[in-house]
């Protein structure tokens, strides 16, 4: 009985380390960031507003000292499960990025717009 758990027990362990190993071997390449990020403005682009109060902004990206890379504005009326799900995994693949690539930055912290209107239905950062 003390044989089949330890086979079992290292089973388990040999298949995380496999896992492990595969994460760490998919490269995140510029263009597939390129394309996620054109996915997301696609999505918000479905979707317009009537007024500067049903504008919000979401963070996207991760900079390599922490923070995300800028801030997109949407139109309140869109599925937000939705937005932050593609965010997130944009947000999972820069991070992934900065770590394959050995990535730095300038360490600024980028700041929520403080102002954000609704002109011709689109959400738009003012300041």
């Amino acid at each position: 009985m003390k044989k089949i758990i330890t086979c079992i027990l290292l089973l388990f362990l040999l298949q995380s380390f496999q896992c492990e190993n595969e994460i760490q071997n998919d490269q995140i390449t510029e263009e597939m960031l390129i394309n996620k990020k054109e996915e997301i403005t696609n999505y918000i682009e479905q979707f317009s507003c009537t007024t500067s109060t049903s504008c919000n902004a979401i963070a996207l990206g991760a900079k390599p000292c922490g923070g995300p890379r800028e801030y997109l504005v949407f139109p309140n009326n869109l599925d937000l499960d939705i937005l932050e799900g593609l965010v997130s995994e944009y947000y999972t693949m820069d991070s992934t990025r900065n770590v394959q690539t050995n990535a730095v930055s300038d360490c600024a912290i980028v700041m929520p717009p403080s102002e954000i209107d609704c002109i011709n239905g689109n959400c738009i950062i003012i300041n």
